[in-house]
């Protein structure tokens, strides 16, 4: 448990959060569920699907049992999917959780009708991705005869990838085996074949980046908001000769005398060194560059003339997509790597 003075605060703005999963649902035409593994994208997932919950989302992913228990009941009778299916290691857990298995493979068809005839369960199919699924073969083989069948779904591979002819073919490979398998409904899009439209849509989209702030295609530009802000505290302010350098392997060498404050924030907390020469800190709208390497726990930033001392906070520009094309990074690494010890503080 982070304490409630811990020098380093994610501010997450639940307001932002619940118009994402609208805007998706709307620019899919169809329901939206809510991929909320690896804890929420770091945001916390229990946080996260209450609020979704509470504003209609009824269909919840995560990617094992550890995190379907972690989670725990859901609200409003909402379901949750385990994506990664049940491997033998996995029966007692699933059988005694209200959560789906995602079934990927014959073995997992075969455990399943073993151990629960008759009990709801989802179906991946591999329409191209060659990942996790049933191949179309199997699909449509007989295999899944008997089971009861709630979400029959599949995984776009180039959604995010402009003009990609391989999305189209997805689409209609997995049109053809939903026309040949018995199930309730069907889903094939996730934040950015959300954006591709309603001949994505099908009868549920299953948003993950999208809903915490990433830009997933162009499309979303200008509708997908901010959902993450860093705040850290200053530690301490120096006052950097002219000539004197500032971190680890000297890298940065102050020109003229500097004043940098350090700031409690470091790699161990997701913010990388990539980040190094071209983060930025904020003292209110006074842009305060990074100067130096990023530290384990700690940076440095150039505040000049800013009006600030020990103990007062910075915010650290983290929008996803321009910090994913500053460092090279993926908007789903700099979220998912967001680390243990930041206050989490929702402003809804």
């Amino acid at each position: 448990m982070v304490p409630n003075d811990a020098p380093l605060r994610l501010n997450l703005d639940g307001a932002a959060l619940v118009a994402n999963w609208r805007w998706l649902s709307e620019t899919a035409a169809a329901p939206a569920g809510a991929a909320v593994k690896a804890d929420g994208y770091g945001l916390g997932a229990r946080d996260v699907s209450r609020r979704l919950a509470e504003a209609g989302c009824r269909d919840f992913f995560v990617a094992t049992w550890a995190e379907a228990d972690a989670l725990g009941t859901l609200p409003f009778g909402a379901a949750l999917s385990v994506l990664h299916g049940v491997r033998e290691e996995d029966m007692a857990a699933a059988l005694a959780s209200r959560a789906r298995p995602v079934l990927n493979s014959a073995a997992m068809v075969a455990r399943w009708k073993a151990a629960a005839p008759g009990r709801p369960c989802d179906v991946m199919i591999d329409t191209g991705m060659n990942r996790l699924g049933l191949s179309a073969e199997e699909a449509v083989s007989g295999l899944l005869d008997g089971l009861e069948i709630d979400l029959l779904m599949s995984h776009l591979a180039c959604a995010d990838e402009p003009g990609h002819q391989m999305n189209e073919r997805q689409r209609a490979r997995f049109a053809e085996i939903r026309g040949r398998v018995s199930a309730l409904r069907a889903s094939l899009a996730n934040s950015a074949g959300a954006c591709l439209g309603p001949a994505y849509g099908c009868d549920l989209i299953r948003p993950g980046l999208g809903l915490y702030g990433g830009i997933p295609r162009s499309e979303a530009a200008g509708h997908i908001a901010q959902v993450v802000r860093i705040e850290a505290q200053i530690l301490q302010i120096r006052d950097v000769p002219a000539g004197d350098t500032v971190g680890y392997g000297a890298t940065f060498t102050a020109p003229t005398p500097v004043r940098v404050a350090i700031l409690n924030l470091g790699y161990a907390d997701g913010y990388l060194r990539a980040f190094a020469g071209k983060g930025m800190a904020r003292a209110g709208d006074r842009p305060c560059p990074l100067v130096g390497r990023v530290s384990m726990d700690l940076i440095a930033a150039d505040v000049g003339e800013a009006d600030v001392g020990e103990g007062d906070w910075l915010s650290v520009d983290y929008a996803l997509e321009t910090a994913a094309a500053m460092t090279g990074l993926s908007q789903y690494e700099l979220l998912t790597g967001l680390g243990s010890r930041y206050q989490r503080r929702w402003n809804d």
